[in-house]
């Protein structure tokens, strides 16, 4: 099976993002993550140099092209995992070999165990 152009993943996820929106939620979005240890995941993340590009709390960034905001991240778990196994873009890719199911659901606890982003009427400079 050839691989999937990067940009074709990238806009698929997003339509499937911007369906599970406005549909609400489905069967097929309400899935269980695996219980992941979010102190682990923080390490894994920054040992693995996720933040490199995402930011250290998730709030995404630059580095050859914006790198999305991943706390809180709307991803089912299934959905995350694959990206990290075969991501868009730039993102190199992680296989088991170099990050087991184990430390995935743990990097994704712990974006989720993060704020995320706060909304513009939040911060005080943005209303002034």
């Amino acid at each position: 099976m050839a691989r999937t152009n990067g940009w074709l993943a990238a806009s698929l996820a997003a339509a499937a993002i911007g369906m599970a929106t406005v549909a609400g939620p489905t069967t097929a979005w309400a899935q269980d993550a695996p219980k992941g240890d979010a102190g682990n995941g923080k390490k894994v993340y920054l040992a693995d140099g996720c933040f490199e590009c995402h930011g250290r709390v998730g709030q995404g960034g630059a580095m050859n092209g914006p790198a999305p905001i991943i706390a809180q991240t709307a991803l089912p778990f299934e959905a995350f995992k694959g990206v990290l196994r075969d991501p868009p873009n730039d993102m190199p890719p992680y296989p088991d070999v170099l990050l087991s199911d184990k430390d995935v659901a743990d990097i994704f606890a712990y974006l989720h165990s993060l704020p995320g982003a706060r909304a513009v009427k939040d911060v005080p400079m943005l209303n002034d």
